[in-house]
């Protein structure tokens, strides 16, 4: 059911009517709601919300609190009439960072709010804390547009330079506009988008929002009000919020002197001498910060005018009213079903209705699969979205329970502000793909050479767009834009620069086939495994037990789509009678472990044994640890093997081992030593693969044959390796993060010993643990004494990679084992090693990583579900690159950076291709460049699998052989050269890089619906599209029939076209059904067709053809005789 049948069952409470009346009697104007715990105080609000016509302001605790009243509210009412009211800086304002996103919902509200909507506003102190413009200066900076106003473009523009926007060529970030023919982009401070203005002569044709990382268009709207950054403009004007909102608005609050303490704290703090001193933003707004912010008692003033509801344990004073709620908080059940089941059977003999609140329709069955299977009569009504907190209602005899409670997880809340920031993301990932002049850039058959940008060059009477290429002795080779696809930029490891190839030595071609016959020795030996397992038996088990369902219920996280198909995927195999060979890869965080646990706990229910297999002793105690967390509550004995356990231990396991006592044992390559015998192995589990030796390899070569395999790596396999070794064994790859996991509070700071010292301290307070990492091994012992020296009883040990390796393992056992606090390391800590405890990071010179390795060092905190923290510690950003600038604000403003991010990361890709493959395969790709080894890797795959490995891969040929129509199995790709103009002029596109990013993606097209949506983009965001454009667009149909009837090259030259035919004359082509469509229509149309051959080349020229759609038109003929 939805979530508004609640707020239906909630507006027939009693106290709705009699809250109604006493908002309307003016004499009352102190309320208080007695008894409102969990989320009810925002169910009861919203049901009362939707009637109102009031302005509303909720003052909550803090900014958690506000966020998770603000996502109940919108997650009954919408988000419509309900606002949320942030601080404009990032952190406390005693740092002075300011923040684009919250201040855009700062003007929202102020915008709203002056139009006279009625709004429910949420906000927390240190928002009302600071001032806000007055309405006469709000009036004044606000720019309206209608649609169907007659106004003058340039105007527009002199009046956004006059508010302070910025004018750039596409717009990202609020306070940008962007002017383009008869297009203007504009991100106004009041909206969550930017909007797209489009005019027809100076008449506004259409307004739309659009979105940033791909500028197309959303929704469109009738008017807009555009309004620049306000808060500079608060400074001499400035007036508390609650002069700015309306005299009537209900202020509602929990605690009434604790808001009044903390704007006072608020302001003390900003004001304090230390503050002044570690005041990371501009001088000059120091000055002013006391203007800025109101006091206490300013605060007590100013709200005692309104009318108040308080809903907190005690009212503040006497209150003129009370109404009295009787509402409980949903008990803790901490994953215990016996304890849910005897309180939910509890309730509903005493005649109470059970509501369980889940965001996802999957808990839903799962808990009721649960309750099935214990054999509980236990019914309950799903709701199809969740609050924050689940309670009771005795009035209404009603439990609003939620199951992210009931399972204990983490649970989220959205503010809208996430949108705004998305554009820093979107411009780094898209600086990653741009070609920039001077670039390395592959061409297949030429190599390596430097991009020099966007040529026009005159051709006959017009001009074409051509790209520039220098290669070794400054040759120059220019490629037409319809050969882009034979172009790739060159990606290697990070840092080395590539040599440039010299042309016409073919010494290029001679390494394209040394990699290609390489990459077949490997290919072969893996296809011979995969054809030797696909005849063998193993065992299969049986579907999963109820205790399997439970097992999986109760993982704290909810499952990704991705982990989810993994697992069942596992399952499957284990389920089916061959022997089960899976790799599981995925980043690090992202579940692989719940994958194996899951997979671990069903080979132990039919009374197998599994094996875990690790590369190192940290990893082996640590795996123990979560697989004996997560079993603890099952009948499973896990144990583990490693050489810091004692020769008694190891005697004593082996002997439980063989008599089938273990279950599950967890160990590094000892485990498949001589003298370990397994009762009866069931399940291998290999962890991190590429990290073994060779004669590890071969045993469990051996091994494998018959015992069902799973093995898990972390290190990310690049897309077409995972095509290719498709074949060789199963794949499931896991990219999307978990949902639901803390966001990593990051900050960037400059190197400040206060502010390393409060870190320090605030994650020993909650007992947690730091890493500190640094990379430069000289210096990490004063870093050492520096720690010292500030908190003397902190436990500091000191890791690097020139330590002998028992050492540097004893350190980080020891710091698993939270025997010292802070970890001084260098960046080995990415190395896999994962401590649940330590949820701060602290990363020293921060501007010299990479994103990759940022986002990598900083997944190793925030597993566990308490806060983390990510301090980024940099020069001043003004000293640094703009890349590096941008870098370390797009990972500041992504606590979670999503799967974008691992597409962009090709230099990790680089190195999971090398240990897929071995070492010497990583040496290929620096010579290849990353893509174009690739493109060969897939070519050596198709060899093999069409003719040494024929008859493994029979069906699936055939299954391809019998789509095609003739001529495409003889033509790999068609050329197409012309003099006609074909590209889109600067005045439509500007900034050439933007251009190259557009025209290599039509070079990758080939469907008409692809290209028609291609079109509707470009129209989107240019506007129409130039004759010349139109007919660079025809290109793509006339590739696609060019190629189904067997044509190599075509040629649009001084008003005629020619086609090229395979040159192998005797190739069965030239007796297939493409060839006749071709000799037919010559025979229909002899005067201006006619064939040649020249030095063995056949081709047919027609003349007449002027345009790339003449040319579309005869080929279509062709096609349909």
């Amino acid at each position: 059911m939805d979530i508004s049948e609640l707020q239906r069952i909630y507006a027939g409470h009693p106290n709705t009517k009699g809250l109604a009346a006493l908002l309307e009697d003016s004499s009352v104007r102190t309320i208080f709601l007695g008894g409102l715990y969990a989320s009810a105080a925002a169910l009861f609000v919203s049901s009362f919300l939707r009637e109102n016509k009031q302005t509303f302001v909720f003052v909550l605790g803090d900014l958690e609190e506000a966020g998770y009243f603000y996502h109940d509210l919108t997650q009954v009412n919408g988000d419509e009439h309900i606002l949320f009211f942030p601080s404009s800086y990032r952190r406390a304002v005693k740092y002075g960072q300011k923040d684009a996103a919250n201040e855009i919902l700062r003007t929202e509200v102020l915008s709203r709010l002056q139009k006279g909507d009625p709004l429910c506003v949420v906000t927390y102190p240190e928002a009302l804390a600071e001032k806000v413009v007055s309405q006469e200066v709000l009036m004044d900076k606000t720019l309206k547009l209608g649609v169907g106003e007659h106004v003058d473009t340039e105007f527009i523009t002199e009046v956004l330079s006059g508010y302070g926007f910025e004018h750039v060529d596409y717009v990202y970030e609020p306070g940008q506009y962007a002017v383009r023919g008869s297009i203007i982009d504009v991100f106004s401070f009041a909206s969550e988008y930017p909007y797209r203005i489009d005019f027809f002569g100076d008449e506004v044709d259409s307004i739309r929002t659009f979105e940033v990382e791909n500028q197309l268009s959303k929704e469109k709207k009738q008017s807009i009000a555009i309004v620049p950054e306000l808060t500079n403009a608060a400074d001499k004007s400035g007036v508390s919020f609650f002069e700015f909102i309306p005299r009537e608005t209900v202020l509602a609050m929990k605690d009434f002197l604790w808001v009044r303490e903390r704007i006072q704290v608020v302001r003390e703090e900003a004001l304090s001498p230390q503050a002044l001193a570690a005041y990371e933003g501009e001088k000059t707004e120091l000055m002013n910060l006391e203007l800025k912010l109101i006091d206490g008692a300013e605060f007590t003033v100013r709200a005692l005018e309104f009318k108040r509801i308080e809903f907190g344990n005690k009212p503040t004073g006497t209150p003129q009213a009370t109404l009295a709620f009787d509402t409980t908080v949903q008990p803790i059940f901490h994953k215990n079903f016996d304890l849910v089941s005897t309180s939910f059977t509890d309730y509903q003999k005493r005649g109470y209705t059970l509501y369980i609140c889940t965001d996802s329709e999957k808990q839903a069955k799962r808990l009721k699969d649960i309750f099935e299977e214990r054999g509980d009569h236990i019914t309950f009504i799903p709701v199809n979205k969740t609050l924050h907190e689940g309670f009771t209602d005795n009035v209404l005899k009603s439990c609003f329970f939620t199951d992210h409670q009931i399972f204990d997880r983490f649970h989220k809340y959205n503010l809208r502000s996430d949108k705004a920031r998305s554009g820093k993301v979107a411009l780094t990932l898209k600086e990653l793909s741009q070609f920039e002049p001077g670039d390395f850039v592959v061409h297949i058959d030429h190599g390596v050479g430097r991009f020099g940008g966007l040529v026009r060059i005159p051709n006959g009477n017009t001009t074409q767009e051509v790209i520039k290429l220098t290669y070794q002795n400054e040759d120059v080779v220019f490629v037409s834009i319809h050969s882009l696809h034979k172009i790739s930029k060159y990606k290697g490891k990070e840092g080395e620069t590539p040599r440039l190839n010299k042309l016409g030595t073919g010494a290029w071609e001679k390494m394209k086939e040394r990699t290609k016959s390489k990459i077949k020795d490997i290919a072969r030996d893996l296809i011979k495994l995969y054809s030797q397992r696909k005849q063998e038996k193993g065992f299969s088990y049986s579907p999963d037990s109820f205790m399997q369902h439970e097992l999986e219920a109760s993982f704290i996280y909810e499952d990704t789509p991705d982990q989810l198909k993994a697992t069942q995927d596992a399952k499957a195999d284990m389920e089916s009678d061959r022997p089960m060979d899976r790799l599981v890869c995925g980043d690090v965080g992202f579940g692989k472990t719940e994958v194996a646990i899951r997979a671990a706990f069903k080979a132990v229910t039919d009374n197998k044994q599994v094996a875990v297999l690790v590369p190192t002793t940290v990893l082996a105690y640590q795996h123990f640890q979560t697989f004996s967390e997560r079993l603890k509550d099952f009948p499973c004995k896990v144990d583990y093997l490693s050489r810091a356990r004692s020769t008694k231990d190891v005697s004593r396991i082996v002997k439980e081992l063989a008599d089938g006592k273990i279950n599950i044992l967890i160990g590094t390559h000892k485990i498949i030593g001589k003298s370990v015998k397994f009762k009866d192995l069931g399940l291998l589990i290999i962890d991190e693969e590429q990290k073994f030796g060779v004669s590890v390899k071969e045993k469990l070569r051996q091994m494998k044959v018959n015992v069902d395999t799973l093995t898990m790596t972390a290190t990310p396999i690049p897309r077409t390796l995972q095509f290719s070794l498709m074949g060789a064994r199963d794949l499931s790859v896991i990219q999307t993060p978990p949902p639901n996991r803390y966001p990593i509070q990051t900050e960037v700071h400059t190197f400040n010993e206060d502010i390393i010292t409060e870190a320090i301290n605030f994650e020993m307070s909650r007992n947690g643990q730091v890493f500190f990492v640094n990379n430069r091994i000289q210096n990490l012992v004063e870093l050492e004494a520096m720690i010292k020296r500030n908190i003397p009883d902190c436990r500091v040990c000191i890791g690097h990679g020139q330590m002998e390796p028992e050492k540097l393992e004893k350190i980080i056992f020891d710091f698993v084992n939270y025997d010292y606090d802070v970890l001084l390391a260098t960046t080995i800590i990415e190395s896999g090693i994962d401590i649940p405890n330590a949820n701060t990071i602290i990363i020293n010179q921060a501007q010299n990583f990479g994103l990759s390795d940022l986002h990598q060092m900083r997944g190793r905190v925030g597993r566990s579900n308490k806060k983390a923290f990510c301090y980024l510690l940099a020069p001043p950003l003004a000293s640094l690159t703009p890349e590096a600038k941008r870098r370390l604000q797009a990972i500041e403003n992504f606590s979670d950076l999503g799967s974008g991010i691992h597409i962009a990361m090709q230099d990790l890709d680089i190195r999971g291709a090398g240990n897929m493959l071995g070492a010497e395969q990583s040496g290929f790709i620096a010579d290849l460049g990353y893509e174009t080894y690739q493109k060969i890797l897939a070519e050596a795959v198709k060899e093999l699998k069409e003719d040494e490995f024929a008859d493994l891969y029979a069906e699936e040929l055939q299954a391809a052989g019998e789509e095609k129509i003739s001529g495409e199995n003889f033509v790999d790709e068609c050329q197409v050269e012309s003099d006609l103009e074909l590209l889109f002029p600067n005045e439509y596109i500007p900034s050439s890089s933007e251009r190259m990013l557009l025209y290599r993606e039509l070079d990758g097209l080939e469907l008409d619906k692809d290209l028609l949506a291609f079109k509707a983009r470009l129209e989107d965001r240019f506007g129409k599209v130039p004759p010349e454009g139109l007919e660079l667009l025809r290109i793509v149909p006339l590739r696609r029939l060019a190629k189904r009837l067997g044509v190599e090259k075509v040629f649009l030259k001084a008003g005629r076209m020619t086609l090229f035919f395979i040159s192998n004359q005797e190739s069965p082509y030239y007796q297939s059904a493409a060839f006749g469509k071709v000799i037919d229509y010559m025979s229909k149309n002899p005067r201006y067709c006619n064939l040649r051959e020249q030095n063995g080349k056949r081709s047919m020229v027609v003349k007449n053809v002027e345009t790339v759609e003449t040319a579309v038109g005869i080929l279509q003929e062709m096609v349909s005789l």
